[in-house]
């Protein structure tokens, strides 16, 4: 599959973007410096080898780029080769150099000319804060890339294909057997013989992730074959299931957070009854067009409206409904992409969470809070309160704050975390949210492991721990 590194994506803009040469060659040692800070801060972290191998002191989670480094004594200012120094495996490494080849890319990218949501998605250009993958598509050429990815700000038609009734499985709202496609995508759903193409074009944008597009009418997720991080983006038949249920479920919870509920979802079944992964669609709930949302992921790059008045705001819009469905039995992965904030006269007045893959539902908390488990399949049930915390520590906590903190340079903001957790937190976790070490994922232990959409976690120190002292 297509992975181009930064030599081929060279080659691949002189033949067709000639225009874009110079500012992507300048930009591939920034790149390079990024892809290698988040790798470097992992080695760390994760556990992936003896850290007496490593040179200098522990970095901290969000630090500054970092242009070199020492391990077992040698200097190295390339991700790509450090990882095939340690023998960290050939496809990692063509992993690495595919994200830093679309890394320096996106570099090269204007400002998007969309406003709204779309345009502040678009306006991301660095992807996951800490993944070294952050910017890998394997699968997808450069010439892919410039057409599809959303830091291109490209317009995308999808295409609608049908499908015989017997074989359309749906949930929640019906919706009839056709879904849209995505282009890149098209040709592989045509050639499982289990579509028809209906010739009908949806225009659309692509939001954070290049699979998920907004079509003016709302959002829609498709599958799209391609290897993004860690994970090919697909659609299991769990999320096909879950979504419109965990949306009925927390609209009756009623968070305190708006929820863009999935409203349908729809999957293609083959000969034998099995869903296909590769065919169908999530059509899910935007925020209203007139509000100014944004994800927190954008928060960082925002200088001119991340303040610490700013951010003591969102943390008061934030945390009490986190913890209050954590106590509830609803643990949400509310981490930079799927938490966004709506902003009003400079100040953040209301937080919008999607994206209701990643959750945990614990059926014995739902219970006690007067709630019936709906019928979930797959990882989304679970018993363990542990793994709920994890889902909200992990997310909001660890990844979330600390970036926004780190951000503004002001660890004395982690005080007023402290006392708005602590006011809302229940008794059952509150040793966990402020006093124990926050669990944070461990990205790319879990890339190099045998199976690499296991959950892993390493512990970071929890600030709050300090202010409590």
């Amino acid at each position: 599959m297509d992975a181009p590194d930064v030599a081929g994506t060279a080659a691949a803009l002189r033949e067709h973007r000639p225009s874009l040469v110079a500012a992507f060659l300048a930009s591939v040692p920034p790149a390079r410096a990024a892809i290698l800070t988040r790798l470097w801060g992992a080695l760390w972290r994760e556990q992936v080898l003896d850290p007496r191998r490593l040179g200098g002191p522990p970095p901290p989670v969000f630090g500054p780029p970092v242009r070199s480094v020492l391990v077992d004594g040698r200097a190295f200012d390339d991700p790509g080769v450090l990882a095939g120094a340690l023998a960290l495996g050939p496809g990692f490494r063509r992993e690495l150099d595919n994200s830093v080849a679309n890394l320096a890319l996106a570099m090269t990218a204007p400002p998007s000319p969309f406003g709204g949501l779309t345009g502040a998605e678009q306006s991301i250009v660095d992807g996951h804060p800490l993944h070294p993958c952050c910017r890998t598509r394997i699968g997808l050429s450069t010439l892919d890339v410039l057409a599809y990815a959303p830091e291109h700000h490209p317009d995308v038609r999808l295409r609608i294909v049908e499908t015989d009734p017997a074989r359309w499985r749906t949930a929640g709202v019906p919706v009839p057997p056709r879904f849209p496609v995505h282009p890149w995508q098209l040709p592989r759903a045509l050639a499982s013989g289990l579509v028809r193409d209906t010739g009908v074009d949806v225009p659309a944008r692509p939001l954070m992730s290049l699979r998920t597009l907004d079509v003016g009418t709302g959002h829609v997720k498709t599958a799209v074959e391609v290897q993004m991080t860690s994970a090919v983006r697909t659609l299991s038949a769990a999320a096909i299931h879950n979504g419109p249920l965990v949306s009925d479920l927390l609209a009756a919870l009623d968070p305190g957070i708006v929820v863009l509920r999935e409203v349908s979802a729809g999957t293609v079944l083959d000969d034998a009854g099995r869903p296909q992964r590769a065919l169908g669609a999530v059509w899910r709930d935007a925020p209203p067009p007139d509000a100014d949302v944004l994800p927190l992921a954008l928060l960082p790059h925002r200088p001119d409206l991340l303040t610490p008045g700013f951010f003591r705001d969102l943390v008061g819009l934030l945390l009490p409904p986190l913890l209050e469905l954590l106590e509830r039995g609803v643990g949400l992965e509310a981490h930079g992409q799927n938490t966004l904030v709506e902003v009003a006269a400079g100040r953040p007045v209301r937080v919008y969470y999607r994206d209701l893959g990643g959750i945990h539902v614990h059926p014995g908390r739902l219970a006690r809070a007067g709630h019936a488990m709906p019928p979930l399949v797959g990882a989304l049930p679970t018993g363990d309160a542990r793994a709920l915390r994890t889902k909200v520590l992990a997310s909001a906590f660890a990844t979330v704050l600390s970036s926004l903190v780190a951000a503004l340079g002001d660890e004395g903001l982690w005080g007023y975390v402290a006392e708005v957790a602590g006011r809302c937190v229940s008794a059952e976790d509150r040793r966990a949210v402020l006093e124990e070490d926050w669990p944070l994922k461990a990205t790319t232990a879990m890339r190099l492991a045998a199976d690499p959409l296991e959950d892993r976690w390493c512990p970071v120190p929890n600030p709050l721990r300090e202010t409590l002292r």
